[in-house]
């Protein structure tokens, strides 16, 4: 049996900790509903700012929150602000590689959903088991993107800040960003 990955979320960033409360990470469960993620469920949390690595289980806040909240021992492995990957596993057996579908939410940096992708294993022409990441509502590879450290509503309000209107927004953040 192999350990995989069923759900995740990259990017998500820590909007707050709570020493005295009990051991959990509290998400929202809006977010948690689409990707499959489970209240009680055990997951893995790993620090991008500081590389800690840690287990603990999900607990769900309040709906359209878009809260990430460490709790317990856990708040002492983060920062508010911090970018965390959240990521539920579980166990099949290799030839099941085919079938499963993880998905994954990618956050902007207010922890709204920027996307929605899948993982896909899948038999190529140069091995048994090959692996892509597609956009899991437009089923294409081209669509996938990554922004690193950008926060595109600041950018939108240092540019309604400098007299821009709503449409030279927009135009502007269509011609430069897939969202």
């Amino acid at each position: 049996m192999l350990k995989v990955v069923r759900a995740k979320f990259h990017g998500i960033r820590v909007t707050d900790a709570d020493l005295n409360y009990h051991g959990s990470i509290t998400l929202d469960p809006e977010h948690c509903d689409m990707v499959g993620i489970y209240p009680m469920e055990y997951v893995d949390v790993w620090n991008k700012n500081s590389g800690a690595r840690i287990s603990t289980y999900v607990i769900t806040g309040k709906a359209g929150s878009r809260c990430c909240v460490l709790n317990g021992a856990a708040s002492r492995t983060c920062q508010v602000g911090d970018e965390l990957i959240v990521c539920a596993s579980e166990y099949c057996e290799t030839g099941r590689l085919y079938d499963l579908k993880p998905r994954i939410l990618t956050f902007l940096p207010d922890n709204h959903v920027d996307q929605v992708l899948q993982y896909d294993v899948y038999k190529s022409e140069q091995r048994a088991y090959d692996f892509r990441i597609v956009d899991a509502d437009k089923n294409t590879l081209e669509d996938c993107h990554t922004y690193a450290n950008v926060d595109v509503f600041a950018i939108q309000e240092e540019l309604k800040e400098l007299g821009w209107r709503d449409d030279q927004i927009d135009a502007f953040c269509d011609a430069h960003f897939n969202l």
